[in-house]
């Protein structure tokens, strides 16, 4: 073998053996988004601010934008709701399919007579739910909510999920929102799911 074959011999079978890699990474499927695999949601019965049952049924044919967390909430809660609040105000018209949804994770003190004053306080078109603690648990299950009680009763606060959920008007998650979102990322990222 010559001295110029040799010389470029080794950076050449570099150079193929880079291009055989990006050649094989672009025959691969692509990866899925997490969020369109992950099953998230499921069925559920809960009470709302009316005393009127409310199951998962009730809801088909809306967008829900929903929210596990509870009225004793001293901070996060009420700023979350506010901000639910404010993105479907910037949607404008097109928030039309959306319902504001908050389920309590503290169901010994947000009963029906508290939950529905509590969340029309922050917007009229908001369904708060509530139910029996099994009841509350299922539905924290399907959306993979944990929550747990810290200090004693009846100043306990609850720790908790403080994540949104998109579901879709079939009941099939859309997206989440993590905690600290703005009201305008939320408006931006609900945009493309709703009818102009």
């Amino acid at each position: 073998m010559s001295k110029i074959a040799s010389r470029y011999a080794l950076p050449l079978a570099f150079l193929v053996a880079i291009l055989l890699g990006f050649a094989f990474l672009l025959a691969l499927p692509a990866p899925k988004d997490k969020e369109e695999t992950l099953a998230l949601g499921g069925p559920f019965t809960l009470v709302d601010g009316d005393g009127v049952t409310r199951t998962e049924a009730d809801f088909k044919g809306q967008h829900l934008l929903i929210y596990f967390g509870y009225t004793f909430c001293p901070d996060i809660c009420p700023l979350t709701l506010q901000t639910m609040s404010k993105a479907i105000e910037q949607l404008g018209e097109k928030a039309a399919s959306v319902t504001p949804v908050f389920i309590t994770v503290d169901p010994e003190r947000d009963n029906v007579e508290l939950i529905g004053p509590y969340v029309a306080s922050f917007h009229p078109r908001f369904v708060g739910l509530t139910g029996t603690p099994e009841q509350v648990a299922q539905a924290a299950k399907a959306y993979r909510v944990y929550y747990a009680k810290s200090g004693e009763p009846p100043h306990y606060l609850v720790d908790h999920t403080s994540i949104l959920f998109f579901m879709g008007p079939d009941g099939k998650f859309l997206r989440h929102f993590s905690h600290g979102a703005t009201a305008e990322n939320i408006a931006k990222g609900m945009a493309p799911f709703l009818k102009q």
